[in-house]
């Protein structure tokens, strides 16, 4: 709701003052160009998601994405110690899609696994809830499908030169999370 009265306040001041300096036409045009690359950037990021989606789909199929779970496994108990095969299953699949960097298809298996977490834990958010929202959150990504997506929308020659940038940043940012949940879990077993 609010981003709503935001966005039409905003288009409103645009008309406002285009109108007020005597560059309606030029706003119109704008308006105009940005509705058409809104609409031109939406169908080249759907043709990357569906293209992925499907190349994970593949692999799941291929029992590739299997295999990757299994590979998790190990790391995935340390972090989610307790919880039943079913739920780690639902978290190593959610990791490997995000590892493809493909958050759309991570969501309904991230939220598969948080309502299993949450029924365990008596509805509140448990070590392994929390974890779990950091882990998605900041996701490590070997591909960035979604980001390579809007720059080879944005007319980049190469949308994947980032790749090393963004090992780095998602690496750092999962360890940092990992350490702020159980460094917090502790206090808070030990707090009040």
């Amino acid at each position: 709701m609010t981003m709503s009265v935001v966005w039409t306040a905003m288009v409103a001041v645009a008309v406002l003052c285009g109108a007020a300096t005597g560059r309606g036409a030029q706003v119109a045009a704008g308006a105009a160009e940005g509705a058409k690359a809104a609409v031109d950037l939406c169908l080249a990021m759907g043709g990357m998601l569906c293209l992925w989606t499907g190349v994970m789909e593949v692999m799941r199929r291929a029992g590739l994405a299997q295999k990757l779970g299994r590979l998790l496994r190990p790391v995935l108990k340390r972090l989610y110690p307790g919880e039943d095969e079913v739920t780690l299953d639902c978290v190593a699949a959610n990791a490997s899609a995000n590892l493809l960097g493909l958050g759309n298809a991570a969501t309904p298996l991230g939220v598969e696994a948080a309502k299993r977490m949450a029924q365990r834990s008596g509805g509140r958010a448990g070590d392994s809830l929390c974890m779990l929202v950091v882990c998605n959150t900041a996701s490590i990504q070997l591909l960035p499908t979604t980001v390579a997506a809007v720059r080879g929308a944005a007319g980049s020659a190469n949308p994947f030169d980032i790749l090393p940038a963004v090992w780095l940043s998602s690496a750092l940012s999962v360890l940092a999370g990992i350490t702020a949940v159980k460094l917090l879990s502790r206090v808070w077993r030990d707090g009040p």
